[in-house]
């Protein structure tokens, strides 16, 4: 196994059994501009340690996988340029060559993973995109929910995605979803949309138990807990519907594809709102990092977590 590097807080967790809880680093190095992003990421970090767990950022730094960050490293890592956007295909290649790479939400997973994290709090997943029926731009994120078991708390797939389509590929993957408190499945932004849940649960102690459950059956993969944004933070889905359209139809005509579109389409739908998509990410985000530190807490209080 490959060596991995661990803050002062997480190796003390770990020493102790504290409940533990991963965070991406891509909101830092492709999410938001310094020293906003490192703002954030430490108000993401507060909330985790608020609601009683501990929080685990991860990145690799300079061909060293890291689990937990230090303040410096977090200050180093919001400044840092042309830092490599990892994922399960180029996280082994960026190590092993001592590069520097944030870490997606396929990536987070497989570090959570090999750490023994067993809940990672993120904003949205990455799913099937519009038009994928001929691009096949499809995000890694779905198959590693189907093979790493990690339970991951999101606000949903990412809103420009094709929806119905993610998860149905999710259900295709034998990937539990899970609505918190609601019917309906978030769509990011927005707390609600006209897709129905396939699975609901109303308690942090369930979700874990699900995850527990899971295991112990010998199924692989983890689940995905679709936290909608609390509803003074939301946009509403009417609202967002023609930004995103507008948004989309321009990367077309620019001809923007692949991997930068998330990024074009997200800077968009910023510029559309006036910055009120950056404030509800942020929202979300903290709300789903309070969630996932109260199931980590959960995991650890069960006789079988």
């Amino acid at each position: 196994m490959i060596p991995i590097q661990y803050s002062r807080e997480v190796a003390a967790a770990r020493q102790s059994g504290a409940a533990l809880v991963a965070l991406e680093s891509t909101i830092i190095t492709h999410g938001m501009p310094f020293p906003q992003n490192v703002e954030t990421a430490r108000l993401v970090e507060d909330d985790v340690r608020a609601a009683g767990a501990v929080p685990a950022t991860i990145a690799v730094l300079d061909g060293l996988l890291h689990v937990g960050l230090e303040d410096a490293q977090l200050d180093q890592l919001g400044q840092a340029q042309n830092v490599a956007k990892l994922s399960r295909a180029d996280m082994a290649a960026c190590i092993a060559t001592g590069g520097t790479g944030a870490t997606t939400v396929a990536a987070t997973m497989i570090a959570a993973h090999l750490a023994g994290i067993h809940v990672f709090a993120t904003g949205g997943i990455g799913g099937v995109h519009r038009g994928a029926e001929l691009s096949f731009d499809i995000s890694a994120d779905l198959h590693e929910l189907a093979q790493t078991p990690v339970t991951v708390v999101c606000a949903g797939a990412k809103a420009i995605l094709d929806l119905p389509k993610t998860f149905e590929v999710l259900e295709t993957l034998g990937v539990p979803v899970i609505a918190f408190g609601q019917d309906v499945l978030p769509a990011f932004w927005s707390a609600q949309s006209d897709m129905p849940a396939p699975l609901r649960m109303d308690s942090a102690a369930l979700i874990a138990q699900a995850q527990i459950t899971r295991t112990s059956m010998g199924l692989r993969g983890g689940q995905l807990v679709a936290n909608p944004i609390p509803l003074d933070a939301e946009i509403p889905a009417e609202t967002l519907r023609p930004v995103i359209t507008q948004a989309l139809d321009e990367a077309a005509a620019q001809g923007i594809s692949a991997k930068a579109v998330t990024p074009f389409l997200l800077g968009r739908i910023f510029e559309l709102t006036q910055g009120r998509s950056l404030t509800a990410n942020i929202a979300l985000v903290r709300n789903n990092a309070r969630l996932a530190a109260q199931i980590a807490i959960a995991m650890g209080k069960s006789p079988t977590g």
